[in-house]
């Protein structure tokens, strides 16, 4: 708002010198009156959406804290899932697995297999061994 040169009172207040072929006082009188309305409804506006910004700052920043306090939530309850751990003592858990993004490097083949086999026997059942 520091852009605005005038207010709607200073715009109201200007009086103009009258010269012998100037403009028609009432005319200008009316096209001011619409730049005063006009200028009072955009302030109206901007006060609104600085309030909408402000609220959806403050909601911004309750919800960026909501989510750091789950993260250390999560982190603090829950534990990277072992190699050689069955599907079925992780099925017994409450809590959510945190899954490992990168790849590890010392898992064998039989390691693959067993925990495939595992996924296999939770999904489809035991008797389809």
């Amino acid at each position: 708002m520091e852009n605005i040169k005038f207010t709607p009172k200073e715009i109201l207040q200007k009086e103009f010198k009258q010269k012998m072929r100037g403009y028609d006082p009432t005319d200008v009188d009316s096209f001011l009156d619409d730049v005063i309305k006009d200028y009072e409804n955009f302030q109206k506006d901007i006060s609104e959406k600085d309030q909408q910004v402000d609220q959806l700052n403050a909601e911004n920043r309750q919800l960026k804290s909501r989510i750091i306090e789950l993260e250390n939530q999560v982190a603090n309850n829950t534990t990277a899932v072992k190699p050689n751990e069955s599907l079925d003592s992780q099925s017994s858990r409450q809590e959510p697995v945190q899954r490992n993004e990168e790849p590890v490097e010392n898992v064998s083949n039989m390691d693959i297999l067993k925990r495939l086999s595992n996924l296999e026997r939770k999904v489809f059942g035991e008797s389809n061994n």
